[in-house]
């Protein structure tokens, strides 16, 4: 069974996950950048989600883990939790 490790950040609307993207373009750190924004629990961590199996999470964030590049950030990824930026460590 696969499994990964990921950071993300969960914000309520694609504009601020988009603001927040750009910051981590420009060298921003992901887990400040969790810590200060992040609506998750595990923005305490700096949104550190540690390891999980695939199917654990919902549908579009394991699409993302799973089958996008490491160490990218990708998003705004929509779930009904709200928009995820998200940044796998490793799978």
């Amino acid at each position: 069974m696969s499994k990964a490790c990921a950071l993300h950040i969960l914000v309520k609307t694609r504009e601020e996950a988009e603001k927040l993207k750009q910051q981590l373009a420009k060298g921003a750190d992901f887990g400040k950048l969790a810590k200060q924004h992040s609506l998750c629990p595990s923005g305490k961590k700096g949104g550190d989600l540690g390891e999980f199996r695939k199917g654990q999470m919902v549908k579009a964030f394991d699409d993302v883990v799973f089958n996008k590049p490491v160490l990218e950030v990708h998003g705004p990824v929509k779930t009904q939790f709200g928009y995820h930026l998200i940044k796998t460590l490793y799978r």
